[in-house]
């Protein structure tokens, strides 16, 4: 669709958010697109790393409230409206979230709402120096959605997770570094190029050994520590026997660079 240009080169899979004019605010049909991207990349074994973000000067100001991405209908429609469009924002989330792939969020301007959590929802965060982070919502009479109640205490304590909800100030790519949001702050102008090497170095690694990773981190705060060493042994056992760790071992030895099937 016009909205969500999807392009792919080298394992790499980049999602732009595509409605410069209104900062990218997502609208209905964009999240059944991210939705169906996301079901793509995890199925394609091409596809090896996504990269999101967005056109002009803007990374994303969150759901489109202004009635012409539907959200304005399901409201109207009663709660019944409203709970049926959540829950396809809420599977959209989900299907990032456990997308087996590293995912990056190339953060180029304002990030709000839905559009803030969406980027941290992603594994990095390669912030451009004009990036802007707010969890707008309270200002709008709405409450966190997009994963962000989950998201952000795990990120930066609950504490400052409730400052940032609450009070849903617009904070600056200094402050969003300072208190853990972003991976990496970048001039402006080298940010298509930062985000490039550093998908390009995950697409080259090994995607099954990634993809357990990320899950293993993915419930570190919802195991035991026994249950976490349960998971990495089960995890490494399983890895000792893919063609990948063959492949790395005898590159180590031949002293070249390895080449990952995924397999």
């Amino acid at each position: 669709m016009d909205s969500l240009l999807v392009e792919r080169a080298g394992g790499v899979v980049t999602c732009t958010l595509h409605r410069p004019d209104k900062k990218n605010a997502i609208t209905n049909e964009m999240w059944l697109g991210l939705i169906e991207l996301f079901e793509s990349v995890a199925t394609n074994a091409e596809d090896r790393v996504l990269v999101i973000t967005g056109a002009g000067d803007g990374f994303c100001s969150g759901a489109d409230l202004s009635g012409e991405g539907g959200g304005t209908e399901q409201a109207a429609s009663g709660a019944g409206g409203a709970l049926a469009g959540m829950r396809t924002v809420g599977r959209a989330a989900l299907g990032l979230h456990d997308l087996g792939k590293p995912t990056i969020a190339a953060v180029n301007g304002v990030a709000a709402g839905a559009g803030c959590n969406l980027a941290l929802g992603c594994d990095l965060v390669i912030a451009s120096e004009r990036a802007r982070f707010s969890e707008i919502f309270s200002k709008r009479g709405l409450v966190v959605d997009f994963g962000g109640s989950w998201i952000l205490p795990r990120l930066v304590g609950m504490h400052r997770a409730k400052e940032l909800v609450l009070l849903a100030d617009v904070i600056d790519v200094t402050e969003a570094e300072r208190i853990g949001l972003v991976n990496r702050v970048v001039a402006h102008d080298q940010l298509e190029t930062t985000v490039k090497e550093i998908a390009t170095r995950l697409a080259n690694m090994a995607p099954l050994a990634l993809a357990a990773s990320k899950r293993l981190l993915n419930q570190a705060f919802s195991v035991s520590m026994a249950e976490a060493l349960d998971a990495e042994n089960t995890a490494q056992a399983l890895m000792s026997t893919t063609n990948d760790t063959r492949e790395a071992i005898l590159a180590f030895f031949e002293r070249r660079e390895p080449r990952f099937t995924g397999s």
